[in-house]
């Protein structure tokens, strides 16, 4: 979804040397360096110094407990025993030499990338819910109109929450606004943020499948801890010919599971699969500089007018992502609540 500038700038730096000229750009690297974790925020690249935010480095190895600023690990350094492994099954991750020579991954808590960026768009999210209740405990909503952060969430939370969640759920829908809200805005934020191309902004926290693992995790526990007994009685004792209920009831158990999942992975796909395309069109700059004035220009300016369309598109996929996730999630606590026809007349 973003593009964070020290992509551009990394990449700059590396097409702009004799020798990056003669070789072909790793848009592999390039794309997945930016996805993925790491335990230090890339900022830019000035000439040849990388400008980034050291994080702290917090892991239980072998000999104890470690905590120190992942700059102490640059360019393959070794701190108490510790190193940035690049092998293909540590790549990128720290990791110590056992007895017999090998890799060991230790227990690693350390603030990477991500956790630092969540950290900073949680930060957000209760400043903005706290701005907005501010306003209403100070002033008296029959009488005057909500100004400033009150004016911007009140429309979209009484969206949410009349359009999504009081429909989809049904009676009792109270109790699960609060979570279907907080969903709604924690998603939207750092999608947005996402698409923010400098500090803070341009982490991968929703096209991480772990955050959207714990998303999923949550719907799938309110959904089954929160029903009724119909609900139940509909998995394992559906009301059809006896030698259809194994069947039925198979069907229904792996439902119970993929309902979460496809929530899980609708949401990673989109955002990540966002974050690539931009990349890739960026990428596409400096692939074909190399092809001389008149293409590399050509392919210059159409992909820096494709990119900031789909940056724009973004901010629209963002919306919905959250959207469609809260939706999902509202009807799916809904359908595990439904009563039949007849106890609903009563």
């Amino acid at each position: 979804m973003s593009l964070p500038m020290s992509v551009v700038s990394c990449v700059a730096s590396d097409s702009g040397s004799e020798s990056a000229a003669e070789e072909d750009i790793d848009v592999q690297g390039v794309i997945f360096g930016h996805i993925g974790d790491a335990y230090e925020w890339h900022i830019t690249d000035i000439g040849d110094r990388s400008i980034s935010i050291p994080l702290p480095v917090i892991v239980k190895s072998s000999t104890g407990w470690h905590c120190f600023l992942s700059s102490r690990l640059e360019d393959g350094a070794v701190y108490e025993g510790l190193f940035i492994s690049e092998s293909e099954k540590n790549s990128g991750k720290i990791v110590e030499i056992d007895s017999s020579g090998n890799e060991v991954r230790p227990l690693d808590i350390s603030i990477t990338k991500n956790v630092f960026a969540l950290m900073i768009n949680s930060t957000i999210l209760v400043a903005l819910i706290l701005c907005c209740s501010r306003w209403y405990r100070r002033h008296d909503a029959l009488k005057e109109a909500p100004k400033g952060v009150a004016a911007l969430l009140e429309p979209v939370i009484a969206m949410i929450n009349d359009d999504v969640i009081k429909d989809s759920v049904g009676p009792g829908y109270q109790k699960f606004a609060p979570y279907l809200l907080t969903v709604f805005f924690f998603i939207l934020i750092n999608n947005l943020m996402g698409i923010v191309p400098f500090f803070p902004g341009g982490a991968n926290i929703t096209g991480n499948i772990t955050i959207t693992f714990v998303l999923a995790f949550i719907t799938f526990l309110l959904t089954n801890l929160t029903t009724n007994r119909y609900y139940w009685k509909d998995i394992f004792c559906p009301e059809v010919p006896f030698w259809l209920k194994p069947i039925l009831i198979v069907i229904e158990v792996f439902g119970m599971f993929t309902k979460p999942f496809a929530l899980m992975l609708r949401l990673f796909a989109n955002i990540m699969a966002g974050h690539c395309l931009i990349l890739c069109v960026v990428v596409m700059i400096f692939i074909t500089a190399k092809l001389g004035v008149l293409i590399g220009g050509s392919m210059t300016v159409v992909s820096v007018v494709f990119g900031i369309f789909m940056d724009c598109l973004e901010l629209l996929v963002a919306f919905i992502q959250a959207y469609v996730f809260t939706m999902l999630s509202a009807v799916f606590i809904g359908l595990s609540r439904e009563r039949p026809q007849e106890e609903k007349g009563r």
